[in-house]
């Protein structure tokens, strides 16, 4: 009986533990969401024009993807660069090939973008970086801040699963709203950056990482008082058009983060350590509350800990409310996206999972979709996206519009 006891006693400290890991993970993002936003969009008043930018779009071949990104820039846009490592061709932008005998610390992206910022020429204020696959919206000029991150909104692809997953992850994102107040930005998105070219230049890419961006801004603001500016502008990349692409690129953004972690400083860690945890771990969160109902009712604080537990899962729900509202999911839609909130948790979370126990060191390209697979698998007419002005929307025309689609961004 005694042994039952102690038995049951280190099952509730176990569980205790779990339950506090990750509920300060999720206190710190409702802390980030409703306290540290506050103001988030106070410096956003643009004070750049687009004349004050140059574009750098990163690829290693990807001419057709490229293509209509560039396609998609506002035309005040003058300076395009496409940094590649092979020979292609793209209208509206100067191509420059990363030679195979250029050598440095940097690996796969970041050696490209080391070698751009030792060799391409560049006179404008900023540098906006893209990823290969990122069409801009409503971009006409920038703020006045050292690093200024825009937010994303993954198009559908044609796997309904990863679009669902990049739903839930764009609602987790809202957290960004609160990145202006810290000192060191827990993350950042390499697809929709821009940076002062003096910084960039005195930072450097120069450094092994395979999450080039988020490694880019920790050293920027380890070194100086970094200012960091959201915009909302919700470029459309894509969504991973299947789920083996998603599963290892989630555990690359997760392997890359986890090996970066020693230059942020012990204040951060904390938070940066329940963050793994939130993603990584997410799936077991009903297990907690599971397990609330298989402890004997005189375990020490059951009833707080089913409380609590029970919290946390609803939170997992809230994550992806937050998403379909980014999204401007229609209402009569968020049933649907709530009811399979577990599962887009689980998918989501496989890879980042596998990151953190298997470690990848070796960059890997997720695979991209040309633009007709993207506007069939949208309903869209033929050449709908060509027709898009990177000052506008993508598709709706307004933001009281909202889209229709379930697995669709159709409207």
């Amino acid at each position: 009986m005694t042994d039952l006891v102690s038995l049951q006693g280190l099952l509730a400290v176990f569980l205790w533990a779990a339950l506090l890991v990750y509920g300060l993970s999720s206190l710190w993002w409702v802390v980030e969401v409703t306290v540290l936003s506050r103001g988030w969009g106070q410096n956003s008043e643009e004070v750049w024009g687009l004349d004050d930018i140059q574009v750098r779009i990163l690829t290693i071949d990807a001419e057709s993807v490229v293509q209509q990104t560039v396609n998609a820039l506002p035309d005040d846009i003058a300076d395009v660069r496409v940094i590649a490592e092979a020979d292609i061709s793209i209208d509206g932008a100067q191509v420059h090939i990363v030679p195979d005998e250029f050598d440095c610390n940097a690996t796969n992206k970041g050696r490209a973008v080391e070698w751009a910022r030792r060799n391409v020429d560049g006179n404008k204020e900023y540098l906006l970086y893209l990823d290969e696959d990122t069409l801009v919206t409503g971009l006409t000029g920038l703020p006045d801040a050292d690093f200024i991150q825009f937010t994303e909104k993954p198009i559908y692809t044609g796997s309904r699963l990863t679009y669902l997953c990049e739903v839930f992850r764009t609602g987790y994102q809202f957290e960004q709203l609160g990145f202006h107040r810290l000192s060191y930005p827990l993350y950042a998105w390499g697809g929709g950056f821009a940076i002062r070219r003096e910084i960039e230049q005195e930072v450097g890419w120069d450094v092994a990482t395979i999450t080039e961006d988020t490694n880019l801004i920790w050293r920027a603001a380890k070194n100086r008082d970094l200012t960091y500016q959201l915009v909302d502008a919700r470029f459309r990349n894509q969504a991973p058009p299947s789920l083996k692409s998603m599963i290892k690129q989630r555990r690359r953004w997760m392997s890359g983060t986890v090996g970066d972690d020693y230059l942020l400083p012990p204040l951060y860690r904390p938070l940066y350590f329940t963050r793994v945890i939130a993603w990584a771990f997410s799936p077991f969160v009903p297990l907690l509350a599971i397990a609330s109902y298989l402890l004997p009712g005189t375990a020490p604080g059951i009833g707080l800990y089913s409380l609590l537990s029970t919290a946390l899962l609803g939170i997992l729900f809230v994550y992806m409310l937050f998403g379909v509202v980014a999204y401007r999911k229609h209402p009569i839609l968020w049933p649907v996206f709530l009811i399979l909130t577990p599962l887009a948790v689980v998918l989501h979370s496989v890879g980042a999972l596998w990151g953190v126990v298997s470690p990848v060191e070796n960059f890997e390209v997720t695979e991209k979709v040309t633009t007709d697979v993207i506007e069939q698998a949208n309903n869209l007419d033929q050449g709908a996206l060509a027709e898009h002005e990177g000052t506008d929307r993508l598709l709706r025309e307004s933001d009281d519009e909202f889209e229709k689609g379930i697995f669709t961004d159709d409207d």
